[in-house]
């Protein structure tokens, strides 16, 4: 919970951030009122699974990240070592750069608690 509070901190463009682990199971969350921590851990599994497939079916390696923009803002999906994913939900006008900077830091700080 310290380094999702510590993420969201780090800028105020992160609205949100849950660890969740592979099989769809939440670990750690820090979401607004509204947004069903069970929903989120699902879909971030599955979005997951779905881009660790296509990296691979279409030999770009190892996945690293997966990306969604929406018209109210993004979702960011980080692996975190093997067995869970970090998911960081952000304005629209947010400096993209910036909060993934964060994001690698949060991730090589978690990577040590997972």
């Amino acid at each position: 919970m310290e380094r999702l509070r510590d993420l969201q901190a780090s800028s105020g463009d992160v609205e949100a951030a849950a660890i969740v682990s592979v099989d769809g199971l939440s670990m750690a969350s820090s979401l607004p009122p509204g947004i069903e921590e069970d929903r989120v851990s699902a879909m971030s599994a599955a979005m997951l699974s779905l881009g660790e497939r296509i990296a691979s079916e279409l030999a770009r390696g190892e996945l690293e990240q997966v990306n969604v923009k929406g018209d109210n803002g993004y979702v960011i999906l980080t692996s975190v070592g093997e067995e869970a994913v970090l998911t960081v939900l952000c304005r629209k006008d947010a400096k993209l750069g910036l909060i993934l900077l964060d994001v690698t830091r949060a991730v090589s700080a978690l990577e040590k608690l997972v």
